[in-house]
Formats: structure tokens, sequence, C-alpha cells
């Protein structure tokens, strides 16, 4: 059986004043997401506001806890940030019978 774990992280930005200024917090998030976990990452939403992003994440999974495992790591990982303020994370796992 297969699961996929979807977490939406709607970020709030601390002192940016440009998209470039954005850039060089949520590129660097990303990528240390992907290089800490085996996972997908993009920034989702919010790409024409300087002080939000949504992150969206994608991990797939022989068991749904390990999905949630995976979910749950990423979302305390990205709360310590100590740049952003983490707004929600919202949390969906599809299953086989989805």
């Amino acid at each position: 059986m297969m699961f996929t774990g979807i977490l939406e992280l709607d970020i709030l930005l601390g002192d940016v004043h440009s998209l470039k200024q954005k850039r060089s917090i949520v590129r660097p998030l990303v990528s240390s997401i992907q290089r800490r976990w085996p996972v997908a990452v993009a920034e989702a939403g919010y790409q024409d506001l300087h002080r939000r992003t949504l992150i969206g994440i994608a991990t797939v999974a022989d068991t749904p806890a390990h999905c949630a495992e995976v979910m749950n790591h990423i979302e305390q990982f990205v709360a310590g940030e100590p740049a952003i303020d983490l707004l929600s994370a919202r949390h969906r796992l599809i299953g086989p019978e989805d």
C-alpha cells in the first residue's frame, strides 16, 4: 500500500521589504527541507506578496504513520526557524481508498 502526505505551511516572513529579500529566505528554507527529508517541496502560494509565502510539501510512504511522522518533523523544523512565523500548518493524508 502507498500513502501520500501533504503539508501546507502558511508563513509570515519577518523584516522583508522586497521579493528579492523574500527569495533570500524562502529558497534556503526549501533547500534545507529537501536536504533533510526525502520530500517534494515548492513555494505554492503568495508569490506576489513579499512578507508571506505558502510552502507545499509532499511525501510518500508505505504507512500513514510514517507520512505523519515526516510531516510533523518538517512542521517543527520550520516553526523553529527564527526568521519566520508559522501561521498555520495543514496536514492531509491520501490513502489507497481515496
